[in-house]
């Protein structure tokens, strides 16, 4: 199966979602791979990928955004 290593918002958001709820399944990848039309590589270099930003988020190596008071709940404060 031809396969792109681009991945789309809605692939990344199947991904995450099928990652939480399929976490237990010893196949998940070889599905999700199957589902995404990815090759197992590929969803497992993005699994790869997710645990390296957790963990450095929760290591505070990757530091959080400094977002304005309501900026992140896209409520942009503007000047007058």
């Amino acid at each position: 199966m031809a396969s792109s290593s681009n991945w789309t918002w809605e692939q990344n958001k199947l991904f995450e979602n099928s990652v939480v709820t399929n976490n237990d399944d010893p196949d998940r990848f070889q599905k999700l791979a199957k589902v995404l039309g990815k090759t197992v590589e590929e969803v497992k270099v993005l699994y790869q990928n997710h645990v390296h930003d957790v963990n450095g988020t929760e290591a505070a190596d990757i530091p959080l955004p400094n977002y304005k008071t309501g900026e992140a709940k896209g409520q942009h404060n503007k000047k007058k």
